[in-house]
């Protein structure tokens, strides 16, 4: 790093940008999971329960997946919300900890 304090800052918020992307990748990657296991909670759903029990089952499957989908939704925010705040700080030449 080069002692002109720009540069320094400027390595900061690249290093934190990164960081924050870094971030986004793994709260997508956290939503990618979840699209997994509500496609499989859908298969479930359409198996065709015949019994009360098998019907039950598949009801709170069916609860289970709505909760998920939300979380899902959240999380395709998040990493939204995170990417933006990564490009924001690339861009504002705000060192690391002042914002």
């Amino acid at each position: 790093m080069s002692s002109d304090p720009t540069a320094a800052d400027m390595n900061t918020c690249m290093s934190r940008s990164y960081e924050v992307q870094q971030l986004a990748v793994r709260v997508a990657s956290c939503a990618g999971r979840a699209e997994k296991v509500l496609a499989g909670f859908w298969e479930i759903q359409l198996l065709d329960w015949q019994s009360p029990a098998g019907r039950a089952y598949r009801d709170s499957v069916a609860l289970q997946a709505a909760s998920l989908g939300r979380a899902r939704e959240r999380l395709e925010g998040a990493t939204a919300a995170v990417t933006r705040h990564a490009h924001a700080v690339s861009t504002s030449g705000t060192p690391a900890g002042s914002y």
